[in-house]
């Protein structure tokens, strides 16, 4: 699923409730600890009430949930929570994101590759004591094939199924209607259907009326308090061993400063910024003996959408974006006046890489570079030249006005939580402004509600990227679009194109890894001309947590990677608590190496990793 990092919305496409990674890249999400033993732990229990002594760890986070229903998330935050508490019929290894089983312990198709049949473990519970079972993972795919409201989120996964069956509890079987390459890639949380098949109309229930809800994985969702936390017991019953932490509680802080404050004073044990801290934050904790920062190559980019004249499926015309934006030409020009190397070194400091393609370096056998003919680099000559070829020329007073004598002045959403955009924004005003267009920066608390109302000209987006792209690629295809102004769509921003759209066809049914990898750059080569967005950067991950309240953690990939907001539940199922004695960091199952990565480790996988070369992908819209 999306892990649309969607700063506001990671998983990581504006849905039902949008989360940008940035947006965005959205708001990214954090952990705090307290152990029982510690002063500063017993301070963190006494604000969440009498936990005695229980070991809490406890995240920061800067994006609140945009819902806890698995079948309407998107936002980083949520579609996180859903890896915690249901399981996926396959996980990825937290060592190099290669496969490996979750709810389904083996999987083959037929030679046709039509059919696909899996055998679904046999010692997974759900919460309440019932078995997990074929069935279950039947009936959430059969829901979303039939359901609108429940193919909200993750419905580009079955699209292709033409029937899902379960011959016996251990044993499910999906028939495609053409072969589909992300088989072993289905990132949709498996519910309970003795639980949801209660449910009346998916597209509105959040799954917050009732606690603690029902699922399998490593922790129970046990308390929700909008836009201020979420609470996580230790599922004791989980096959693959339970947490070591009791209890994991991600609660909200809108200003960022105040949970970096918060981390100093350990009341958290945890913190990622929005989504990532600022350099300054992570120097000034870099000088606390009992804090570690952690900087490796994140999983989602960082960029500059533009309203493509957004519209549904019928035709309908959405929002009110500027009408100049639908010439290639002036959406090209825009982009040649964004130096993204100056944003990286002015804004990051370093902490990121200049922006290329759709998916980041990290995902290297997926990541795009275009050619230099191709590249829109930073040539504000040639965006003036750009301009007056549209017809937008200079007035007396050095404005860019139409043909209709208008001056063209664009609004550019942006989310209050995240520094990064507004620092951008300024860059932007001046870089445009030598072009001779204006621009206000729209910051706001909530993003979603003008970003799928189509009201915005320009808007800061993002997306966490998972280890197979299909999800991240989907949103910007035709079938993404709303069915009318009224309903939500899977897409991120309206796009819709043919050729694009063949070429996601291709890619979905190629299984040939080499051959659809380079499906996947042509079609971020046909984004990237289009123009309709704009990578600026991919951001390192950038976290801290207290080493006094976790002894160890996983991170993913292991060698240099990142904590919050991973491809699994390996961080927070992992986390030791510092008083615990046990430096395991967790345990080893199928074919899964879960340890410690010590600071030193961290900076020679870094080292390692960038003379490679650099970047990565996401899931979740910021």
């Amino acid at each position: 699923m999306s892990t649309h990092d969607q700063h506001g919305s990671g998983r990581t496409g504006p849905r039902p409730r949008r989360a940008r990674l940035l947006a965005a890249a959205g708001a990214a999400a954090l952990l705090l600890a307290a152990p029982a033993v510690s002063p500063a732990a017993s301070t963190a229990r006494a604000a969440d009430g009498d936990q005695g002594q229980k070991k809490v760890l406890t995240v920061a986070v800067a994006q609140s949930v945009d819902s806890l229903s698995p079948f309407l998330a998107v936002r980083l935050l949520s579609t996180s929570i859903h890896r915690l508490t249901y399981e996926y019929l396959t996980n990825y290894d937290p060592e190099d994101n290669h496969v490996i089983p979750g709810l389904a312990t083996e999987w083959k198709s037929s030679p046709d590759k039509l059919t696909w049949t899996y055998t679904i473990r046999s010692d997974s519970k759900w919460s309440d004591g019932e078995q997990a079972t074929a069935e279950d993972a039947a009936w959430t795919f059969n829901k979303m094939m039939t359901d609108d409201g429940a193919a909200t989120a993750n419905g580009s996964f079955v699209a292709n199924f033409e029937k899902v069956t379960a011959p016996s509890p251990t044993q499910l079987v999906i028939r495609l209607k053409k072969p589909q390459a992300t088989m072993t890639a289905l990132d949709v949380p498996i519910v309970p259907k003795h639980v949801w098949e209660k449910v009346g109309d998916f597209s509105k229930f959040n799954n917050d009326d009732t606690f603690p809800v029902v699922g399998n994985g490593p922790f129970v969702l046990t308390d929700y308090k909008p836009d201020s936390y979420v609470r996580l017991e230790a599922n004791k019953d989980f096959w693959r061993g339970a947490p070591k932490f009791d209890e994991l509680v991600f609660r909200y802080y809108k200003d960022q400063d105040a949970a970096v404050a918060a981390l100093r004073k350990g009341e958290v044990s945890f913190v990622a910024g929005s989504p990532s801290l600022t350099p300054a934050q992570a120097a000034s904790l870099e000088e606390d003996e009992n804090v570690h920062v952690n900087d490796a190559p994140g999983r989602r980019f960082y960029a500059l959408a533009t309203n493509p004249g957004a519209r549904a499926k019928d035709g309908t015309k959405i929002g009110d974006g500027h009408p100049s934006l639908l010439d290639q030409r002036v959406r090209h020009a825009l982009f040649l006046a964004v130096d993204r190397e100056a944003i990286v070194d002015k804004v990051f400091q370093g902490h990121a890489v200049k922006g290329e393609g759709y998916i980041p370096p990290r995902f290297s056998q997926y990541f795009f570079e275009p050619s230099a003919e191709q590249e829109l680099a930073y040539d504000p000559a040639q965006a003036a030249r750009l301009l007056d070829e549209a017809g937008y020329r200079k007035n007396a007073d050095g404005k860019r006005v139409g043909r209709d004598g208008e001056p063209l002045n664009y609004r550019v959403l942006c989310h209050a939580t995240d520094p990064n955009d507004k620092a951008v924004g300024k860059y932007l005003q001046e870089w445009w402004g030598e072009l001779g267009i204006s621009m206000t920066l729209d910051c706001r608390d909530n993003v979603t509600d003008p970003w799928l109302a189509g009201e915005y000209d320009l808007a800061f987006d993002g997306w966490s990227v998972n280890p197979d792209p299909d999800f991240v690629l989907s949103i910007h295809t035709c079938a993404a679009l709303p069915a009318t102004p009224k309903d939500t769509g899977a897409t991120d921003n309206f796009i819709c194109d043919e050729k694009y759209d063949e070429l996601y066809a291709r890619q979905l049914g190629e299984y040939d890894a080499a051959k659809r990898a380079q499906i996947v750059k042509q079609m971020q080569s046909r984004l990237y001309d289009l123009g309709y967005m704009n990578v600026m950067a991919y951001p390192n991950a950038v976290e801290a947590y207290r080493t006094d309240h976790i002894e160890s953690i996983t991170t993913m990939p292991s060698a240099a990677g990142n904590i919050y907001g991973q491809d699994g539940y390996w961080s927070w199922w992992s986390a030791v608590p510092a008083d615990s004695g046990d430096s395991s960091g967790g345990s080893s199952s199928a074919g899964v190496v879960i340890g410690a990565v010590a600071g030193g480790a961290v900076l020679a996988g870094l080292v390692v990793f960038f003379a490679l070369r650099r970047r990565a992908s996401a899931d979740e819209r910021e």
